[in-house]
């Protein structure tokens, strides 16, 4: 089974609502961040990715049929390149909008007190081994190298935020890039994947009140519910 739909857009603008919609239309399954919380063994593959070798696509992407989020949406020149039938949607929004949004949630870093507690269990348990090292990749790979300390920083944040879209608008070509806002709803997502327009509403997921707590609540199970 081959990934077809690749998101390139950075959580914040709606990635979970187009992981839910893009299930309801048939790709499913769709590999979003919570999918590495839920099995953080694949922390291997995405290590790999970030040192520019090339993982065992076939065993992180079994059963997966699109990708969105982090860290798929960092790597979707590479997933283009593993998967070059893909069409590649870039979810956007407002910048100052995303920034607040973000900066309530995927900026903000582990309580230092959790993270102690974490590598003080990863002792006795493989799993919060794993997650322990997703933690620290996030550390040092994401908010050290891709987001360079700049996350308290609005107007940095924001020139990353237009740079990273502009880029991507650059590299991917234009009739496999649907430049998309979750509040377009159903009409130009199916257009573009060439589906019919479902009969229910558009799914609303993830809002900044709750992300914390469902985050929180997946480590501890395993899992992310949705």
């Amino acid at each position: 089974m081959a990934i077809k739909v690749i998101g390139a857009g950075w959580g914040r603008t709606g990635t979970e609502s187009l992981k839910l919609a893009l299930e309801q239309l048939g790709f499913d399954k769709c590999y979003h961040a919570y999918e590495l919380i839920s099995n953080p063994e694949q922390i291997i593959y995405w290590e790999q990715l970030q040192k520019g070798e090339k993982p065992d696509y076939e065993t992180l992407f079994q059963g997966y049929r699109a990708a969105v989020d982090f860290p798929a949406c960092y790597h979707y020149r590479e997933l283009m390149k593993q998967y070059p039938d893909a069409k590649v949607i870039l979810t956007t929004r407002s910048p100052s909008h995303w920034y607040d949004s973000a900066a309530k949630t995927i900026f903000m870093k582990p309580e230092p007190g959790k993270v102690r507690l974490l590598w003080f269990l990863s002792f006795f348990s493989k799993r919060l081994r794993y997650i322990y090292r997703i933690t620290k990749n996030a550390e040092s790979f994401l908010f050290g190298s891709v987001w360079k300390k700049n996350t308290g920083d609005k107007d940095a944040m924001i020139d990353f935020f237009n740079a990273w879209n502009e880029e991507v608008k650059q590299t991917v070509p234009a009739e496999k890039l649907l430049v998309y806002e979750v509040k377009q709803g159903w009409e130009p997502l199916c257009k573009f994947l060439n589906v019919p327009v479902p009969h229910t509403a558009f799914p609303k997921a993830n809002e900044h009140g709750d992300f914390h707590k469902r985050l929180d609540k997946g480590i501890a199970k395993g899992k992310i519910e949705a």
